[in-house]
């Protein structure tokens, strides 16, 4: 789960990492009452939308700029009115963009340098990660492309936490005088205890920036969380901003499915993680373009696989549906049951491809063969995805 800018800056405060003064407004009514907490002087106006590059981004009124400077508060409260309620558009985001719905007033900091600072999880090693840089900012992607010996990684031992020895190892590695050093090594064992205690699977601040009186802090901050720990921690649940979410996988989390919209126009319909995976490769590898990661999990109900379907053809741009099935702890024959309920619920028209394999098979296959529904059997996986590619292209 991911949160705003705004809201990761009121938790770094809670876990004690140094920020700039900031207050959010969702309406223009509220602009006012946010400035008001600002000292006066040159205020940043901040753009809040689940995405990357907001900076030279555009909005589709060709306002160019989800992050502006303003030296005076009237005119950032001139500014914030041209952001809400426009849609920004940036790299991440895509063509379509993505509509602001807050706005963020921060007063504006003296930069003296600009660092990178993140912490994350390292799948190659299984053990959390911390990133930095002596170049932040919004070129750090050219960065990591062009001069990735100026990123330098230290791996934690998940068993014993983040040692004082590795805390001097990033000093060292970013290049702080003594005086900033001293807040540097606070901010980063906060840092790191709110990833840690909040089961937070990204934190970035970038930049991470010194000023001229030797402070340390946090202009800009990214955080997002891993949804299979967000039971322990409902207040961060209720940071959930549903706006920013592909409705589809709003309903999806509704039903315990696991769904991700993709751009393609073949629907899968699968049971594991890894499998769902292979599906979409397999569909690649013959020609298609799956239109989205579904996974029903290892034992899913008729009921889910009933919204499973109804949340595929959701999507517009879906011309055919793929279910590929292998039975271990699920019931082919409960996957069966719950295709035909949806086909004859939905009224579908689109070419189905099913492919059944493992625990009940038998019962399932004769669960479809005697439903009269108009469908194709996969006898493989492979097989299965070129019949669906080829229906689809048809």
């Amino acid at each position: 789960m991911n949160i705003h800018e705004y809201q990761a800056k009121a938790l770094l405060e809670k876990f004690g990492v140094p920020v700039p003064k900031g207050a959010p407004a969702k309406t223009p009514e509220e602009f006012v009452t946010a400035l008001a907490a600002l000292p006066e002087g040159p205020t940043m106006v901040k753009s809040q939308i689940h995405a990357g590059g907001r900076g030279k981004g555009t909005f589709t009124d060709g306002f160019k700029g989800g992050v502006k400077f303003c030296k005076t508060k009237a005119d950032a409260k001139e500014i914030a009115g041209k952001m809400l309620g426009n849609t920004l558009v940036t790299l991440q985001t895509g063509p379509a963009g993505r509509k602001v719905q807050t706005v963020y007033f921060t007063v504006a900091s003296d930069i003296k340098k600009e660092y990178y600072l993140a912490i994350l999880l390292d799948r190659a090693t299984s053990r959390p990660v911390i990133v930095a840089s002596t170049e932040g900012g919004v070129e750090i992607e050219k960065v990591a492309h062009e001069t990735p010996e100026k990123i330098f990684k230290v791996h934690i031992d998940p068993a014993y936490g983040l040692a004082d020895y590795q805390i001097r190892q990033l000093i060292f590695g970013l290049r702080l005088n003594p005086a900033e050093a001293k807040n540097a090594a606070k901010l980063i064992r906060a840092l790191w205890n709110l990833y840690w205690d909040t089961d937070a699977s990204m934190v970035e601040i970038n930049p991470l920036i010194t000023t001229p009186d030797d402070q340390v802090l946090a202009l800009d901050a990214k955080v997002s969380f891993d949804d299979n720990a967000l039971y322990r921690h409902p207040t961060i649940t209720e940071l959930r901003d549903l706006n920013e979410e592909d409705s589809k996988e709003i309903e999806a989390s509704k039903f315990g499915l696991s769904y991700i919209a993709l751009d393609g126009n073949i629907a899968c319909l699968v049971n594991g993680a890894g499998l769902a995976m292979s599906t979409m490769d397999i569909i690649k590898h013959f020609g298609g373009n799956p239109a989205n990661f579904l996974d029903v999990g290892g034992g899913a109900s008729k009921e889910q696989v009933v919204a499973a379907f109804k949340i595929i053809l959701g999507d517009p741009n879906v011309k055919g549906i793929f279910v590929n099935i292998f039975g271990g702890i699920m019931d082919c024959n409960v996957i069966a049951t719950g295709i035909v309920e949806a086909v004859k619920e939905v009224g579908l028209k689109l070419p189905l491809v099913v492919r059944l394999e493992g625990n009940n098979v038998v019962a399932g296959k004769k669960t479809l063969a005697d439903s009269g529904l108009s469908l194709v059997s996969g006898d493989s996986m492979a097989d299965a995805a070129q019949k669906i590619v080829k229906l689809v292209a048809a």
